[in-house]
């Protein structure tokens, strides 16, 4: 089985995001960077099924030469190959730009994959665009937010969380997959995978060599502000006579909740 996993390098979620407001972006020195950790579950999937079925783990990431950091952690947890589609924008927050990229580097790099492995979304954009976009552009079947992957043949059965419970999805491949939380719990790399990873090689493809031009990849989306988001007001105790401290709440809730 021929797989392809996901990537994207993120600032740690533990990380004091600091914003720069001239720019419209985040100040990335003194910022630790992951894998997003959604994506993590795709390579355990991956892995998984390669040490059920054969095959051969494909990792791919597109972003700036930093990314390679988090390619070879792909590498130490037992990914077979990686590649780097260099693309030297900062985040755009433009999943179809994103998805235009991968599906491409699909159709002339990595062709001949069964199975395309996504986390759901990246936890830098959060828009958990780009493996829905991706499938559309190959004309490829989907399940999104996977908790439960079966993979026999050359079709696959998928449980994805919907409203209320889990609906089963059942795909011939190649297929798109986009994992959730639960699937699977990933692995640590090992130190003889970190050794081996720091003397794998990783190729790197251009947007050049993809064939864009110049102005084929233009971010359709603008960026107009970005803050950290505001910090909480302490809460309030009301004392009293229960009477009064109910009008109290309904006050507060109306007026400066503003939630009734």
């Amino acid at each position: 089985m021929n797989i392809l996993v996901f990537v994207k390098r993120v600032p740690d979620t533990e990380s004091r995001i600091r914003i720069q407001h001239e720019t419209r972006t985040i100040a990335e020195d003194g910022l630790n960077f992951v894998i997003s950790p959604y994506d993590e579950y795709a390579v355990e999937e991956a892995l998984r099924l390669k040490e059920a079925q054969g095959g051969t783990v494909r990792v791919v990431s597109v972003g700036r030469d930093e990314t390679a950091t988090v390619l070879r952690k792909c590498l130490a947890m037992g990914a077979d190959e990686v590649l780097l589609v260099k693309d030297d924008l900062p985040e755009t927050y433009d999943g179809l730009r994103t998805a235009r990229i991968i599906a491409r580097a699909v159709e002339r790099k990595l062709a001949g994959a069964d199975l395309l492995l996504f986390g759901k979304q990246s936890v830098g954009a959060d828009n958990s665009q780009v493996p829905a976009m991706v499938a559309e552009l190959l004309g490829l079947p989907q399940a999104t937010v996977v908790t439960k992957l079966e993979v026999e043949g050359a079709s696959a059965t998928a449980l994805r969380e919907i409203e209320g419970g889990l609906e089963k999805v059942v795909l011939s491949l190649p297929a798109v997959i986009s994992a959730q939380k639960g699937l699977n719990e990933p692995r640590y790399e090992t130190l003889k995978g970190i050794m081996a990873a720091k003397k794998k090689p990783v190729p790197v493809v251009t947007l050049d060599e993809l064939g864009f031009g110049a102005g084929d990849l233009v971010p359709a989306v603008e960026t107009t502000g970005l803050d950290v988001p505001a910090a909480r007001q302490a809460g309030k105790i009301l004392k009293g006579d229960p009477a009064e401290t109910a009008r109290e709440l309904v006050r507060l809730l109306r007026d400066e909740a503003k939630v009734i």
